[in-house]
């Protein structure tokens, strides 16, 4: 069997005064984009001394006003007990080391015991403000260095999964042991820790319960809501937690911020320096590798396969709906091969968007349908294996009876659409107006129920150019036969100051828009 090839990982950095865009590139294609600004950035990992709002015994939770427009949401399985060292082997490879709610919940005590309204709490964030719910937090803090990361109030050393190789994960796990003091806490190894010196893991250790020791002094010196632990920035943090020898090249635009991520190297891998370019070509580093163009197309609803095939993705208050199409791509003789061929690309495809959109939540796809079990459970493990090399937590579970695949990615923030994109004021996020013809019959109603009030005033009718293009052109006689059924003058104005599905009646003598009014349908 031929040997897979390596993979060529790269990252660029646009960074401006006002924002700092990160693309992360697999096989010279685009599948991460980050965006940080400074009047939204990024909260996760932040830590803060809070005080309880409210405990409330029917959730089990607490609110805990941090200083954010939204108390933060805290879960009693989010709260520290004693021997609670759940992350031992925990995968950290991705931005967050935050633990999963829900877990032994039956040995939790009731969190009307262990907390009450107006306690001082220290909590960090592990999930940001996301559409009308505010922040979420927990009381179990992990401090993220580049190859360890320390928890203060857990018990254990645990090692990352991806770390592969039994002896080697025996190994620094009793090096990390023999280390931390009684009592400290605990740490999990990250995968880049694998073959880094004992020095270079105690100097970590010993810097990151250097940090724990400033915080908590802090907390001496704060009222509530405080900040008290700001987690370090986007491009810091991305070089500390994925930049190894696994990428071949990062290319910053910034000189500052080039002079930066070099003396943060210098410190944690000087082996490292030789791959960091300062792009200094007159155009933008993201027009010369085209993809602001993929940034510009990544909320359209459809996303084109190599064969023909397309997926539409739609969000949605619960879920996120993803349905795949043959389109073209008809195949040659054999049905069953080529719904197999589209929902292999597909399956690659929606991995790669799901990280591209940062979209989390619970993904629902619905594949082309398959006749034979073994198809079927393919494209399960395409999409199981691409969604792997995605850094946020994704389950996918079996083919259901109706032939969905239903899915979970950790949503942690906004996704670009929420972040980037606001609700269009005319369809208030629908994506659909109301046609020419639905608004002159609305128009209609209201002229008539002024008629049946008895009111003969002159009437001035202005309606969007296009709706009023719309009655010239296709119902020329529509106001000559309302003026006969209402008793009155009727005059009908274009106004581009109007919205598509917008109109307006205005009372001529007093010149009164009486729209309010009369239309209500």
């Amino acid at each position: 069997m031929r040997a897979r090839s390596k993979m060529k990982r790269e990252i660029l950095i646009n960074a401006t005064a006002r924002e700092t865009r990160v693309a992360i590139l697999e096989d010279d294609e685009l599948v991460e984009l980050l965006v940080d600004r400074p009047d939204a950035r990024r909260m996760v990992g932040d830590i803060y001394l809070g005080k309880v709002d409210a405990v409330l015994p029917g959730l089990q939770a607490a609110f805990v006003d941090i200083g954010t427009e939204k108390s933060a949401f805290l879960h009693s399985s989010d709260l520290v007990y004693p021997d609670s060292g759940e992350g031992d082997d925990d995968d950290d490879d991705g931005e967050e080391t935050f633990h999963e709610p829900g877990r032994n919940e039956r040995d939790i005590p009731q969190i009307q015991d262990v907390l009450k309204r107006g306690q001082e709490l220290l909590v960090q964030v592990s999930k940001e403000p996301i559409s009308t719910k505010g922040p979420r937090v927990t009381a179990q803090v992990s401090m993220a260095g580049r190859f360890l990361v320390y928890m203060p109030f857990a018990a254990r050393v645990g090692v990352s999964r991806k770390i592969g190789d039994r002896e080697e994960r025996k190994r620094l796990r009793a090096l990390v042991e023999g280390m931390l003091p009684d009592d400290s806490g605990g740490v999990i190894v990250r995968t880049v820790g694998e073959d880094v010196t004992p020095d270079t893991i105690e100097r970590e250790l010993q810097s990151l319960m250097n940090a724990w020791k400033r915080i908590k002094k802090k907390t001496h010196f704060v009222r509530p809501p405080s900040l008290v632990h700001r987690e370090t920035s986007l491009t810091r943090s991305l070089i500390r937690d994925i930049f190894s020898d696994k990428v071949e090249r990062v290319t910053v635009d910034s000189k500052q911020v080039y002079n930066e991520i070099v003396e943060y190297l210098k410190g944690i891998a000087p082996e490292l320096l030789e791959r960091i370019v300062l792009y200094e070509d007159t155009a933008p580093l993201f027009d010369k590798t085209e993809i602001e163009t993929e940034i510009r197309d990544l909320f359209k609803r459809r996303c084109d396969l190599p064969s023909g095939g397309y997926l539409i993705i739609e969000p949605t208050e619960a879920l996120i709906s993803i349905d795949v199409n043959s389109g073209r791509f008809v195949g040659k003789k054999d049905p069953e091969k080529t719904s197999l061929k589209t929902n292999m690309e597909a399956a690659r495809e929606i991995a790669r968007q799901l990280r591209l959109r940062d979209v989390g939540g619970i993904i629902v796809c619905d594949f082309i349908d398959m006749d034979t079990r073994t198809n079927r459970d393919k494209v399960l493990q395409e999409l199981r294996q691409h969604l792997g090399r995605d850094r946020a937590r994704t389950k996918a579970f079996a083919v259901s009876d109706l032939g969905l695949i239903e899915m979970t990615r950790q949503r942690v923030r906004q996704s670009h659409l929420q972040s980037m994109t606001e609700a269009c004021p005319t369809c208030a996020g629908t994506g659909r107006v109301f046609t020419a013809e639905t608004i002159l019959r609305r128009m209609e109603r209201s002229v008539k129920r002024i008629g049946i009030e008895g009111k003969r005033d002159p009437m001035l009718i202005k309606l969007h150019p296009d709706v009023a293009m719309f009655a010239m052109e296709n119902e020329s006689d529509v106001m000559r036969k309302l003026e006969k059924i209402v008793g009155f003058s009727l005059e009908l104005r274009d106004d581009p100051l109007l919205r598509p599905d917008e109109f307006k009646l205005v009372v001529k003598s007093a010149g009164r828009d009486v729209t309010h009014q009369y239309a209500v349908a």
